[in-house]
């Protein structure tokens, strides 16, 4: 059985890169990979669904034991995303994709080379600009400091395989689906497989 693609998809906040993931994980079998955390869960997550919430203790063994793709520590609090789970999904040859900072990203690109890296592009920093502040949720300090940020996270786009501007998000969804299919074209091992097939058919 062909194994499943992991996909990587990253980019600035405020690009859309959550809402694109949603719409694969709605609209197609893609799954989308669950993180771990250690900090404690809002009022509407759930375990499981949202996030593996978990005890420091249990987030540091996971860690020993080497079953963390990649991990993070933000604000007092660990972020990782389970191997086990992953390589799991994709043994059974089910897709995963995983939304995540470029940090983690590149951890993962080493830890499972294999992904296929997606950076996803607001239209202008403009747009980007008038998209944070309609959180309504940063001052205009915190929102100049989120635009510098994006201009570094930029600098690593030559890392990832794909890029996608999510200018507006339908067509953008369907650029990253268009991605998935072609990755499931591409000449692997099971490809060959089935070359040999056909030879021995002759």
């Amino acid at each position: 059985m062909d194994k499943g693609r992991l996909f990587v998809v990253s980019g600035p906040s405020g690009a859309g890169k959550g809402t694109i993931c949603q719409k694969l994980v709605e609209d197609t079998n893609i799954e989308l990979s669950v993180s771990m955390t250690t900090r404690n869960p809002r009022s509407f997550e759930k375990d499981g669904i949202n996030y593996y919430f978990v005890t420091k203790e249990e987030f540091q063994k996971t860690i020993a034991e080497d079953g963390l793709l990649e991990y993070a520590e933000v604000y007092g609090n660990y972020y990782g995303t389970p191997k086990e789970m992953v390589m799991q999904k994709l043994n059974e040859g089910k897709d995963v994709i995983l939304e995540i900072d470029i940090q983690g990203a590149m951890n993962v690109k080493q830890a499972y080379p294999k992904g296929v890296f997606i950076f996803i592009l607001p239209p202008s920093m403009a747009e980007l600009r008038k998209r944070i502040t309609g959180r309504g949720s940063e001052t205009e300090d915190a929102i100049n400091m989120r635009l510098g940020e994006t201009l570094k996270e930029v600098s690593y786009i030559d890392k990832y395989d794909y890029c996608v501007v999510n200018g507006e998000l339908s067509e953008a969804v369907e650029r990253v689906r268009a991605i998935v299919k072609a990755e499931h074209s591409r000449v692997s091992e099971s490809i060959l497989h089935l070359i040999k097939k056909y030879e021995e058919e002759i």
